[in-house]
């Protein structure tokens, strides 16, 4: 959510950065909202002080018995009470119209953002280790996992429909082991506090987060009017949602590991094969809540703690800026983390993470108290993947395979496989 006051003192850059995005112009349209209820409230405003000098008025009418005058402001009065009770609605209509339009406009890139319209204007920050080689064809993750008997994408289907899988054997239990790896380590060497949180949430902690209104279509939704989280920086970042912080509370480093759900919709013919794009998978999530000199180097902090995972566990990855015209919604910038994945010879994103400014606080009204100071700030909110499950799963197989088909497990997931080194 955007600051109308910011934007009516700087419509010109606003108008600016939108045009980084790709989106049209909207200070005009927006301010003839705002000037709309700001004129609306000054009447509001009138017929209140009006009100209540006539109220003062009756008294001294009735004290000098001019009863005629009385009642004129009697029937005066009561026309003012009739117009504020229809004027205050009207309040609130203006304000849900403005809020409306400005909760559909996406956040504004950092001027260090590349330009460009899609991931092929994304810039390449850096590159960890090398590519493996192989004295055989490598074969993609579905191949590996389904000649294993550990993926099994037809019961999944029978079950389910298209985009699921069954995991199984020592497959399902790398997929664990990985998650219990990313918990340990961003809980016990990147400070992060671990959270259970629920799964279903309610509008208004969707909205917080910006996937509300504008991505419904993204979501599945429960028939009792809840919503199956995305990702679990919904409920980790509204866990401030409505609240006053104490600036010593600051940073607040959050993460989870828990079943995200997206329905996909827009990606049909998309990574149709394997469990690349799926409706329901594990991640493991980073969110932190920061004062706002702080967010930029949290950005760099949580990419790093990210990057750690790849780098444990052995991976070539690269790590690209994302341009204005592929980032998200909510973010202000974005360093996306993508893995090496032989089978399909190409790179693939495996962590986002975003710094999002005052964007999602502003939606969730979450702030804190400066020391020292009388008023409030909005804090600033930052998520990144640390990172996803599947994908670290698919990137495991393809990496670590061997020419019998068998899977080498990575040293860093035997402790959590039982000592277990190799899949076969």
């Amino acid at each position: 959510m955007h600051d109308i006051k910011w934007i009516r003192e700087n419509a010109e850059a606003f108008d600016r950065a939108l045009a980084r995005r790709g989106v049209a112009p909207a200070s005009a349209a927006l301010l003839a909202l705002d000037d709309a209820r700001r004129s609306h409230l000054v009447k509001l405003q009138d017929a209140q002080e009006r009100r209540n000098a006539a109220s003062k008025e009756i008294g001294k009418a009735k004290a000098s018995r001019d009863e005629a005058r009385a009642q004129a402001l009697i029937d005066e009065v009561a026309q003012i009470k009739s117009f504020i009770q229809t004027g205050e609605e009207e309040e609130r209509r203006l304000t849900a119209a403005l809020n409306d339009a400005l909760s559909t406009i996406p956040n504004l890139p950092l001027d260090n953002v590349p330009d460009g319209k899609d991931e092929a204007d994304n810039v390449e920050l850096h590159v960890v280790g090398t590519k493996p080689s192989f004295d055989f064809e490598p074969k993609e993750h579905y191949e590996l996992g389904e000649t294993l008997g550990g993926m099994d994408f037809e019961t999944a289907a029978k079950l389910a429909g298209s985009r699921f899988v069954m995991l199984k054997g020592q497959i399902a239990r790398l997929e664990r082991a990985l998650g219990q790896f990313m918990v340990d380590l961003h809980t016990n060497d990147h400070g992060y506090t671990e959270v259970s949180p629920p799964l279903l949430v309610r509008d208004e902690i969707l909205y917080g987060t910006g996937q509300l209104p504008k991505f419904a279509e993204d979501q599945f939704r429960t028939t009792d009017d809840r919503w199956l989280i995305p990702t679990a920086e919904v409920p980790l970042t509204n866990i401030v949602n409505g609240e006053i912080l104490e600036e010593g509370a600051l940073p607040l480093r959050l993460t989870a590991l828990t079943y995200c759900f997206r329905s996909e919709a827009g990606s049909a013919g998309r990574d149709v094969r394997g469990m690349l794009r799926q409706h329901q998978f594990q991640k493991c999530e980073l969110v932190s809540i920061t004062r706002p000199d702080e967010s930029l180097d949290e950005l760099e902090r949580m990419r790093e703690a990210a990057e750690t995972v790849l780098r444990k566990l052995g991976l070539h990855y690269r790590v690209v800026t994302l341009c204005t015209g592929d980032m998200g919604f909510g973010a202000r910038k974005t360093y996306d983390i993508e893995v090496w994945l032989p089978g399909q010879d190409a790179y693939r994103e495996i962590s986002s993470c975003s710094a999002c400014g005052d964007f999602q606080a502003r939606r969730m009204n979450a702030r804190y108290r400066p020391e020292g100071e009388k008023g409030l700030r909005f804090v600033h909110t930052l998520n990144g993947s640390g990172i996803a499950v599947g994908r670290a799963l698919i990137a495991v197989l393809e990496n670590y395979q061997n020419a019998d088909g068998s899977i080498t497990v990575p040293e860093a997931l035997r402790p959590y496989m039982g000592g277990l080194e190799r899949i076969g």
